[in-house]
């Protein structure tokens, strides 16, 4: 049976018991970790979120404590009080932060009793994610876990605190907004008071920050809940958090040091790392070229090299038709891999393969010279100039890509990283940023036969690229930028579009006529009839940031309650059904067609 505190209060946390305190009293609350009976004495490991203590049971110092400490199990919620002593010769843990002393405890009390656990509450555990999710409540418990969400509350309190000094205003915008073509697809929610109409939750709070712009704010930020109805992968959920951010009056390099400023403090903070800035600066264009990716990982070198010229007139005719052709021959020198089997290298033309391409062809530098089932089509000249161009040396391994121009970035970026992973290239400890720039400002959809917006249609393209807006609107370069992190981009932004001209020209190129421009964004661009300041801004995923400054594989292990990849809740069971009553009263009916796929 479980006991009351009947005004017993806890006098510290478990891992705040020191040498400092020996000879006192303490009262020590939290979960019982393990429990050793050797006999005469019984050993409990108590755990709370700062870490554990070793509490000891002895008959003579409190019969009655020894008593219930025998009939105690894992996950016990026990009160213990009792006296700090030093752990005997010995037997001090260097491992615990606490290993230098115990308690022994004249007083518990047992405020729960706990079923067995489905998992052992420790970390490392080997269970398959559905179940911790499942028992999300108890796999929160394990350290690694509660170390994260200690660091996303230090990492979201710095910011706060970065922010106010530097002048900005935390302001919250509405989660029920109205839907807008903005990318991805919205969460609808069905409104009572307004039958047949639905409100949007938002995608990011975009519209919103820039009216607040417009009404002088100046400097606003909010770390802010965002839902877009997409599919999921290890570094996306349907619903995230976003420190999302805006500033009057500024430019791209201003916005860029006040943000390196930002992220270094956070890094220094939280994580007590020094973060060197300014940070490299790479055109998108550049990145693309170099490194086959707008947010390329440059923990490690391994740039992509353009071998077009060199083959163009070559007798190999899968290079030199693509080269020919406008197309792309690029390789990457993998040092020091030409110990690669074939059963290898079949591997990683099975990998390119995934990303589009059609083949993957190598050469093998040795000290005898180039080996390969192609080197008969090209002249010892070439394939020395290649080498050259490649700077390779014997134990390379060259692979090469040949294809449209987007197959051979995405087959040799995803390349590269993998050569990286397999040699031992990266250092899992190093935090390498970069701002990726002057992206295109519009990119073409097959899909739609039309351009859309790379960012988002408020992005205000290069001012020197405006002229290009009706003839080659593929040209433009956008004042966007984004602040990458070992290969993955933590936050983005742009110089935002102020005049009222250029945004509607900006519409129109993305296939608004004026009439559905005003009718999505028609709130807007009201505003921006009565002045504008040059404005500007940026959103970092906060679930991504935490994911990289704890190493964890996926953003579910750094938010409290995540979704699956089908979007559902183990926990909760959400999405569920809802009565036919709350139906009717949001005017809302469900087809029996998804009745039957559901079933």
């Amino acid at each position: 049976m479980s006991e009351a505190l009947n005004g017993l209060q806890r006098s510290m946390m478990c891992a705040e018991v020191s040498s400092a305190h020996i000879g006192q009293e303490v009262v020590l609350m939290g979960w019982v970790q393990r429990r050793r009976d050797h006999g005469g004495l019984i050993f409990i490991d108590l755990r709370d979120r700062t870490g554990m203590v070793q509490i000891v049971f002895d008959p003579e110092s409190g019969a009655d404590a020894f008593g219930k400490a025998e009939r105690v199990r894992n996950e016990y919620v026990l009160a213990a009080v009792g006296k700090v002593r030093p752990r005997p010769e010995g037997t001090v843990n260097p491992n615990l932060a606490t290993g230098e002393i115990e308690v022994y405890i004249s007083e518990v009390r047992v405020l729960a009793a706990a079923k067995t656990p489905p998992f052992y509450i420790e970390d490392g555990v080997d269970v398959d994610e559905l179940v911790r999710l499942k028992y999300r409540y108890l796999d929160l418990r394990r350290p690694e876990m509660q170390r994260n969400l200690q660091l996303r509350h230090k990492v979201a309190f710095a910011m706060r605190d970065y922010l106010n000094r530097h002048g900005f205003l935390e302001i919250e915008t509405p989660m029920l907004g109205k839907s807008t073509p903005e990318g991805a697809r919205d969460y609808l929610v069905p409104s009572r008071v307004h039958p047949g109409n639905f409100y949007a939750l938002p995608q990011s709070p975009q519209l919103y920050k820039q009216l607040l712009m417009v009404s002088g704010f100046d400097k606003y930020f909010q770390i802010a809940r965002c839902f877009r109805d997409e599919d999921l992968r290890a570094d996306r959920q349907p619903e995230f958090t976003q420190l999302d951010l805006e500033m009057s009056f500024i430019d791209e390099v201003q916005l860029q040091t006040l943000m390196e400023g930002m992220v270094a403090e956070i890094f220094d903070k939280a994580l007590g790392v020094t973060i060197p800035t300014p940070f490299k600066r790479l055109t998108w264009h550049e990145a693309m070229e170099t490194y086959g990716s707008d947010k390329p990982d440059l923990r490690f070198d391994l740039p992509l090299i353009d071998v077009a010229d060199l083959v163009v007139d070559s007798e190999f005719k899968v290079f030199a038709s693509v080269a020919k052709s406008g197309g792309r021959v690029k390789g990457i020198n993998a040092k020091g891999c030409a110990k690669y089997s074939r059963r290898e290298i079949d591997a990683l033309t099975a990998y390119v393969a995934i990303y589009g391409a059609k083949g993957l062809a190598w050469l093998k530098v040795t000290e005898n010279g180039v080996e390969s089932s192609i080197t008969k089509f090209f002249t010892p000249e070439q394939l020395e100039a290649l080498c050259q161009r490649m700077g390779a040396e014997a134990g390379d391994l060259l692979l090469f890509v040949a294809d449209k121009p987007a197959v051979v970035a995405d087959a040799l970026g995803h390349l590269r990283c993998e050569i990286a992973k397999r040699e031992g290239l990266i250092d899992e400890n190093e935090f390498k940023f970069c701002w990726v720039v002057e992206f295109p400002l519009l990119e073409w959809s097959e899909e739609e036969k039309r351009f859309t917006a790379m960012h988002h249609p408020f992005t205000c393209p290069m001012l020197e690229d405006v002229q290009y807006l009706d003839e080659d609107p593929g040209r433009v370069r956008a004042r966007a930028y984004d602040m990458v992190l070992n290969g993955i981009e933590l936050g983005g932004g742009s110089i935002r579009i102020h005049s009222m001209e250029l945004q509607e020209k900006m519409l129109e190129c993305l296939g608004f006529t004026k009439e559905s421009a005003h009718e999505s964004f028609g709130f807007l661009l009201d505003a921006f009839e009565y002045g504008v300041p040059p404005h500007g801004g940026m959103a970092y995923g906060l679930d991504r940031m935490i994911m990289l400054m704890t190493g964890a594989e996926s953003i579910r292990d750094v938010i409290a309650f995540p979704k699956t990849q089908s979007a559902a809740c183990m926990l909760t069971q959400a999405p569920g059904e809802v009565t036919d009553k709350q139906l009717r009263e949001l005017s809302v009916r469900v087809s029996m067609q998804a009745k039957a796929d559901k079933k």
